[in-house]
């Protein structure tokens, strides 16, 4: 017999008390003067607030509950985002320790004409961040250089970090070894190739706009000053063999593992590591994914709990009574993220955390998972790059001690505001989905319609 479709608010109450708990934390935390105090409170922490509350909560024993929680931890999608963010962490150091940053860095400052130096570091940040998936990584090795040619040439700082933020959100929404694309594209059971494609025909105009923009009032007359480090060709060579391996279709778990061997491999042959400093690079990459790892097992759990309680389903109905059809479905999901990336500032975590609602809305109103996890991606690093108390501009905050505040650098952030217009205009004009009606969606399947005969 068919089982009665359920629904109840109350159950997401449990999801509340984690967006609650962790923004209030940083709120708090700010008023007390605490440095990047919207990250001082560990994200799975505040979701194991929320978990709690769920188990006391929901009806059942402690042994029926905690088998749901069980079955969400282990669904697949959950399993696979997690190992290739394993993965994705162990290239990422890999490649760091045998000098690939350094060289990526190095060689995008050789080639920079002196007088467009604020532009070029935005294509540097760009480059360097679309090769290392992260955009704190590229603004700690980049914003310092920005901070230097400044000094020394009189350009403009809060101008120069916003360049490096926007070059470092392009790459972080972008990269395949991205957390937010790897969330995005499991959540919504898609390929990272076919959510780039879609991603870079919005995020390309947005960047080549704005890098005229910065040609034009970047100008600098003596930025001649810039010294630049030695680098080495063939150290960039991991990166790029990463993305043009996913570009073809490779698996991504291959991709990977092919970039951390080439990587380890280079730095032993050229003595920048050991093997057993390979050996431990690889593992300390994987530490350092710990928290979106176990953030991710968490909000997986917790999702299926809610889910079983009908606050998915309430959520949804909530949502379907502002929802005409695909578009507007559209922009309820770019909505969503926006919002909760607001809430909680982080990108990844927000992903995670809308992504089983983004798919429930996507199954029921026939957008292209490919186009939901674009818009996933797209939105909450247009928020997350822009917000006041984000990460990005914390940082380039504390390194230039105030000398780029949020209320100069959000002005100039125009790669958020360009890639946030484009965006837009998609979901009303879809000049990005022409990758998608080439293969259409499969919502039976679930799958590409080139890819039925495998499902």
């Amino acid at each position: 017999m068919p089982t009665e479709r359920k629904t109840n608010g109350k159950a997401l109450l449990p999801f509340l008390l984690f967006i609650v708990i962790y923004l209030g934390a940083g709120i708090i935390l700010n008023a007390m003067g605490v440095e990047m105090a919207f990250y001082q409170f560990p994200a799975p922490t505040a979701a194991l607030f929320g978990i709690i509350v769920a188990f006391l909560m929901f009806k059942g024993s402690i042994d029926e509950k905690f088998k749901t929680f069980a079955e969400g931890v282990g669904n697949e999608d959950i399993i696979i985002m997690c190992m290739i963010y394993l993965l994705a962490g162990a290239f990422a150091q890999v490649s760091r320790a045998m000098g690939g940053v350094d060289s990526v860095v190095n060689l995008g400052l050789s080639i920079l004409p002196a007088s467009v130096v604020t532009a070029g570091l935005f294509l540097v940040a760009a480059f360097m961040s679309t090769a290392t998936g992260t955009s704190m990584g590229t603004l700690s090795a980049l914003a310092p250089i920005g901070i230097g040619v400044c000094e020394a040439t009189g350009l403009n700082i809060s101008m120069m970090m916003a360049a490096i933020i926007g070059g470092a959100m392009f790459g972080d929404n972008l990269s395949f070894i991205s957390d937010t694309t790897i969330a995005a594209t499991r959540s919504q059971g898609c390929e990272m190739r076919d959510k780039f494609k879609v991603n870079l025909t919005i995020a390309a105009p947005a960047a080549i706009l704005t890098f005229i923009l910065l040609l034009i009032f970047g100008r600098g007359q003596g930025a001649a000053a810039v010294e630049v480090g030695s680098f080495s060709i063939i150290k960039v060579l991991p990166y790029l063999s990463v993305i043009v391996l996913a570009m073809i279709g490779m698996n991504v778990f291959a991709v990977l593992t092919i970039g951390i061997l080439f990587s380890g491999l280079i730095g032993m042959i050229s003595g920048s590591i050991s093997f057993l400093g390979f050996a431990q690079a690889i593992y300390d990459g994987m530490v350092g994914m710990t928290e979106v790892f176990i953030l991710s097992l968490f909000v997986g759990g917790l999702a299926k709990m809610v889910e079983k309680e009908g606050g998915i389903n309430w959520l949804l109905d909530k949502v379907h009574n502002s929802i005409k059809g695909p578009k507007s479905a559209e922009v309820g999901i770019a909505a969503m993220v926006c919002v909760t990336d607001m809430a909680i500032a982080n990108n990844t975590a927000s992903i995670i955390l809308d992504g089983p609602i983004a798919r429930g809305i996507s199954e029921q109103y026939k957008v292209d998972p490919r186009r939901t996890a674009s818009l996933l991606d797209l939105f909450s690093c247009v928020m997350q790059g822009a917000i006041p108390y984000g990460a990005q501009i914390l940082m380039v905050g504390s390194l230039t001690a105030g000398a780029a505040s949020a209320f100069t650098v959000i002005p100039r952030l125009w790669y958020q505001m360009l890639l946030a217009v484009f965006a837009i205009v998609s979901i009303f004009v879809p000049f990005a989905d022409g990758v998608l009606r080439k293969d259409p969606w499969n919502f039976e399947k679930w799958c590409p319609k080139s890819q039925e005969d495998k499902r």
